[in-house]
């Protein structure tokens, strides 16, 4: 059905008359009268009856003049949400993020953000960079918070934006009777034969061992590969294995863990992620959150 002609309907239902309508329609009251014969002739019912020297709706017109009413606020509701779609926080934002950053950037600012955008719809997945890129190319993800390590920095596509989180060293968690787990610093070659535990083959963190092992003249021996790293430390506390695991994933930490800075210093950078031509509220509302969030954290000396 017509629009135009549901509301001079409801105009008329609102007014009670024809020539009320048109004023408020800014419209003759022919033209109203013209739009109501049309919806008649739509429906094949009269919707409107004499009454002494004027009209009234009859129980037809009285019954879509009630749908009419509901259509026209329902319109009227769309047009006020088109409006404000550059400006509202509001509908899908769909996070892919390393699982160490999920839990030490993302319940607080994800809870903030639901809390004063509650139209807002925020879902959340976790995954390593080489499985969550292609999902935000896809338009699936909106937003990733990737890792990238100095020795294995991740290739992205154009059209993709990055901006830096956090950037932070990366220790070597020992059992803490390790014969080095007391030292400052350690030299990753005097770890030449010890059992490591890693994130999978392929991933940023497992190039970055292995890459700067073999720089050094010593193959990791690569025992376990886990993907979570407090799983890692409970296998580190257990004494069967060493793991290099950043500060920020260094919580929560089991009994009998110790962590040593290394020689060389690895660090990893904790980075957000979107496609370039996606400037939506929400994008904007959760980068502004993170940032300053970590302003935050970078003033009170919390980084872990």
């Amino acid at each position: 059905m017509n629009l135009g002609r549901l509301q001079a309907l409801a105009m008329v239902a609102k007014h009670g008359s024809v020539a009320r309508a048109a004023e408020v329609l800014h419209v003759t009251p022919s033209g109203v009268s013209q739009q109501l014969n049309k919806l008649a002739r739509e429906t094949g019912r009269p919707l409107l009856e004499p009454v002494g020297r004027g009209v009234r709706l009859t129980r037809a017109g009285q019954l879509l003049a009630e749908h009419a009413g509901r259509v026209l606020a329902q319109v009227a509701a769309a047009e006020a949400d088109l409006a404000t779609l550059d400006q509202e926080v509001a509908g899908p934002l769909r996070i892919g993020s390393v699982g160490s950053a999920i839990r030490a950037l993302l319940p607080d600012v994800l809870a903030e953000l639901v809390a004063e955008h509650p139209r807002l719809a925020v879902t959340l997945c976790d995954g390593e960079v080489v499985d969550l890129l292609p999902r935000l190319l896809t338009d699936e993800l909106t937003v990733l918070l990737i890792e990238s390590w100095e020795a294995r920095p991740p290739l992205l596509p154009a059209g993709v934006a990055v901006r830096t989180l956090v950037r932070e060293p990366a220790e070597v968690a020992l059992a803490a009777d390790h014969p080095l787990a007391h030292r400052s610093f350690v030299d990753l070659a005097d770890l030449a034969g010890q059992p490591w535990s890693c994130c999978p083959a392929g991933t940023e963190a497992n190039v970055t061992l292995t890459q700067t092992m073999r720089g050094l003249g010593v193959e990791p021996d690569i025992r376990f590969t886990v993907t979570e790293y407090p799983t890692q430390l409970a296998l580190v506390a257990a004494g069967l294995t060493a793991a290099l695991v950043p500060r920020m994933a260094q919580r929560p930490n089991p009994e009998g863990v110790r962590f040593v800075r290394t020689r060389p210093v690895l660090h990893r950078e904790i980075r957000a992620a979107w496609r370039r031509d996606d400037q939506s509220p929400p994008v904007r509302a959760l980068l502004a959150s993170l940032a300053s969030r970590q302003e935050a954290v970078n003033r009170t000396g919390s980084a872990r």
